[in-house]
């Protein structure tokens, strides 16, 4: 299986949210907007609930969420040493099945610093 490049992800990601959008279904504009409120600073800062968010999608398993959520952890200032002890605990929590997962992280995460 080839491994899908961060600027299909980024492309994929604006054509299916432009199409959620384009439906104008009310529920779904709602729950779009509480998830991003979601992450907004609050009692926690973004940057912790990125990290958060990066530590559920890994223990989900969810490609496209680890993803997402490693461009923001690294868009908020969150240094890879941060992002790999998160990846620990994904790991730690998860188990071995996650593994394969840590694995595309990890090139994602590359992918990202060789691009800025």
């Amino acid at each position: 299986m080839t491994r899908r490049t961060l600027a299909e992800f980024r492309a994929e990601r604006e054509t299916g949210q432009a199409r959620i959008l384009a439906t104008d279904h009310q529920g779904l504009k709602r729950l779009l907007r509480l998830d991003a409120a979601a992450y907004e600073d609050g009692a926690l800062p973004a940057a912790t609930k990125e990290l958060l968010g990066l530590v559920a999608s890994a223990v989900l398993r969810c490609n496209d969420c680890i993803d997402y959520h490693l461009e923001r952890c690294v868009g908020a200032g969150i240094g890879r040493d941060e992002i790999v002890e998160a990846l620990n605990v994904a790991v730690v929590v998860g188990g071995t099945i996650v593994i394969p997962h840590l694995r595309h992280a990890l090139a994602t995460l590359d992918e990202i610093e060789n691009s800025r």
